[in-house]
């Protein structure tokens, strides 16, 4: 490995790895760590290998012995000119990370989360989730053949709970919020010594989602955008893309960094409003009570805000909130208008792209790239809200004229 150790995001503390599992020993759970490497050492060129694992000298793992067989990864990006013109920008473009192994995102940091849980000899990983990252740990745990234990608020979208049901999961379905899922979980692991994949408190898990950024940088470097766009609950994803896009640039690869646009629902958006009061990290953020159908973006109170604020403030980028409404209308649209049938957190960033089209944020000219993050088959009772109801008809042909002429 090219690391050279975990750096403490609040107090800038550095810990050899291995010497501390998750989080700064002085700071508590607000002590997140950061991995670091060393770049001078890195050596990577690009290679026949269609997974994260191409990034390997990237990567806090020990080698290709025991990464799980499910692809995970190098999803593709397509351009939508006719949908950029609606837009009203120079270029729209889509990562479809709806194609990985159990649908979502989470995939990424799943898979080197169980390499690690793995390298530390642990057989049981748990995490709370508002759904997609649960069903990603318990895929990936029936893979590697570990057991997985899941905190999930009750009110999780049917379709993620038989997800994890399915992948032969303990699942402990919590009468209360995401946030007091997390907060039971973090109690439990600490209690029973079961390895933790919640990615705010695990450093390893954030180095999963920096492949997207990594992909990113390689896919368009003859051809960046000048934005990226993604929603955001707990922090993890826009501070995990932004440091694959970082480290593609630095190791020469990417020639210029985008803006990113951090995209979270009206109803918990405590990042939105730390960014747009110019909060500094002593005031911290305000708490909310999250409401919002986006169930994987429904965080009132993100673990990974320090990291997710930098970020953003790095690339120079903006928040935006958007309403529910605006969410189902982008899940309906982005649907229509590509064939990529997204949950609607995965379409929250269309809306947030058209908020900030109409705000200036984003002007006329510019590439845009919407990373999408779940598949529309995570919540298709969400995804249907706005989708055209179907016509029933008999079944005579003349039924057909007819419901073809009104």
């Amino acid at each position: 490995m090219n690391v050279t150790g975990l750096r403490c995001v609040r107090c800038g503390a550095h810990y050899e790895e291995g010497a501390v599992e998750y989080t700064c020993p002085p700071c508590g759970i607000e002590g997140i760590l950061d991995v670091e490497y060393d770049y001078e050492r890195v050596q990577w060129a690009p290679s026949a290998e269609r997974s994260i694992w191409r990034y390997l000298p990237l990567l806090p793992v020990r080698g290709h012995l025991g990464v799980p067989s499910l692809q995970v990864g190098w999803t593709p990006v397509a351009e939508f000119p006719k949908l950029a013109a609606r837009l009203g920008v120079g270029a729209f473009l889509v990562k479809d990370d709806g194609r990985l192994p159990t649908g979502s995102f989470k995939d990424r940091a799943s898979a080197v989360g169980t390499v690690k849980a793995r390298e530390r000899g642990r057989d049981i990983v748990a995490c709370s989730s508002t759904g997609n990252a649960a069903s990603s740990l318990a895929g990936f745990c029936a893979n590697q053949g570990l057991r997985a234990i899941i905190f999930v608020p009750a009110s999780a979208p049917e379709a993620k709970i038989a997800q994890l049901r399915a992948f032969g999961a303990r699942v402990l379905l919590v009468e209360g919020s995401y946030d007091q899922a997390y907060y039971l979980c973090q109690q439990a692991v600490a209690e029973f010594g079961w390895y933790n994949r919640n990615c705010a408190v695990n450093p390893y898990l954030v180095e999963g989602k920096k492949t997207c950024g990594l992909e990113i940088g390689e896919q368009l470097a003859e051809a960046p955008p000048d934005v990226v766009a993604v929603a955001v609950g707990d922090g993890c994803t826009v501070a995990g893309i932004w440091k694959g896009l970082f480290e593609m640039h630095r190791l020469g690869v990417l020639p210029r960094l985008p803006r990113l646009l951090g995209v979270q629902a009206a109803g918990a958006a405590p990042l939105v409003d730390a960014f747009s009061r110019g909060a500094d990290e002593s005031a911290g953020i305000r708490k909310v009570k999250a409401q919002t159908l986006a169930d994987s973006i429904a965080v009132g109170e993100p673990r990974n805000w320090r990291k997710a604020l930098r970020a953003v403030r790095a690339s120079g980028g903006a928040w935006v909130a958007v309403s529910d409404e605006a969410i189902l209308e982008a899940s309906r649209d982005l649907a229509a208008a590509t064939g990529i049938f997204a949950e609607p957190t995965g379409a929250a960033a269309l809306a947030g792209i058209r908020a900030a089209r109409e705000q200036g944020t984003i002007g006329a000219r510019d590439r845009v790239l919407h990373v999408v993050t779940g598949s529309g088959l995570k919540d298709v009772r969400g995804a249907a809200l706005r989708a055209p109801e179907p016509t029933r008809i008999g079944v005579a042909l003349e039924d057909v004229r007819r419901a073809w002429q009104s």
